[in-house]
């Protein structure tokens, strides 16, 4: 199951963490994995590539840990993940998990 946990502790910061496989298809087959990879890259390439904000940032197989402080735009394009992620939690249920720190 892939786990995704967002956290917005203070206006123009924002964290995430995506961990696990969903277990859905084989590695290289996986379309609900290649989903939720490909979003979280797009947002964190979009906060500092685009909007050059400095974040800390670790990947490895299977997780991806990103955070940020300053920026309410670069936290906007994290809640927007976060609505991504949660859509596809609706179509895949059994293989999605969302959790939002306050």
């Amino acid at each position: 199951m892939i786990e995704a946990k967002f956290s917005f502790p203070q206006n123009g910061s924002a964290r995430f963490i995506i961990m696990g496989h969903s277990g859905s298809a084989e590695a290289g087959e996986d379309i609900i994995c290649a989903a939720v990879s490909s979003a979280a890259y797009m947002a964190a390439n979009t906060v500092t590539e685009i909007l050059g904000i400095e974040a800390n940032a670790k990947v490895s197989d299977g997780y991806m840990k990103f955070e940020f402080s300053g920026s309410e735009t670069a936290a906007n394009i994290v809640r927007g993940l976060r609505l991504h992620i949660e859509e596809l939690s609706k179509q895949y249920p059994d293989f999605i998990k969302i959790t939002t720190e306050v």
